[in-house]
């Protein structure tokens, strides 16, 4: 079994955190297909007052199915308010990568998937690309792009294209809206991990206001905003 990877403190009660007039933050866990990529990329966004917040990241090194079977372990061991799944299409057969995607939503997950490779959420830093990129591909345009040679499982590259990132979400928010209907086994390049990245940066936006009552109630408005439109972007409808 991969080893677990986690960030977060659990010093305190829950009574003694709602003792004072903030409230309590929900508690996130962002279950990955690689051991190390993606883990790296998002245990490196910066959620300050760890003491009263959990984010945790696990790095599965697995295939979609059998992630999102961990993850439906892990949501009903812990009583997570919000888990999402990052997996690639990459190579897998269609029916078991859509049949991923629909577990996970049938049990109130969400997923950040990436056609074909979590590196696309990389390039589109930099460009907006909407013809088919082979995962062969990615390497070699993320090293011209950095100016210096991309490693896979790197734990700098979030903070060498944060600046970046406003373009990121813009461009992935237009490639995904170019497809009607969804169809991402097919739908190449598209990810919707943009969704996953704003629902973080909306985490650490309310902490750094205080974490008031207000302000977490209106967290989980946008939280629940960002989760319908990756659903609806991943084929799912209500």
């Amino acid at each position: 079994m991969a080893k677990r990877s986690r960030t977060e403190v659990r010093d305190q009660s829950y009574s003694e955190r709602t003792i004072n007039t903030r409230g309590v933050l929900p508690s996130f866990l962002i279950i990955c297909e690689g051991k190390k990529t993606e883990p790296n990329y998002f245990r490196a966004f910066r959620i300050p007052d760890l003491s009263v917040e959990e984010l945790d990241v696990i790095g599965l090194g697995d295939n979609t199915l059998s992630l999102v079977e961990r993850a439906k372990q892990e949501k009903g061991d812990r009583k997570y308010d919000y888990v999402w799944c990052v997996f690639d299409r990459d190579s897998f057969p269609a029916g078991r990568f859509n049949a991923a995607i629909t577990s996970a939503y049938d049990n109130g997950m969400h997923i950040a998937y990436s056609n074909e490779a979590f590196e696309l959420w990389y390039l589109l830093h930099f460009h907006f690309y909407n013809t088919g990129i082979s995962r062969d591909s990615y390497k070699s345009k993320l090293t011209k792009l950095l100016k210096h040679k991309y490693e896979k499982n790197s734990t700098t590259i979030y903070e060498e294209i944060k600046s970046r990132q406003p373009n990121a979400i813009k461009n992935a928010t237009n490639l995904i809206s170019q497809y009607d209907p969804h169809r991402p086994e097919k739908d190449n390049p598209s990810t919707t991990v943009h969704f996953l990245v704003q629902c973080l940066n909306a985490l650490i936006e309310c902490i750094q206001k205080g974490r008031k009552s207000e302000d977490i109630e209106l967290l989980h408005k946008c939280l629940n905003e960002y989760h319908s439109q990756a659903r609806k972007n991943c084929g799912i409808f209500d």
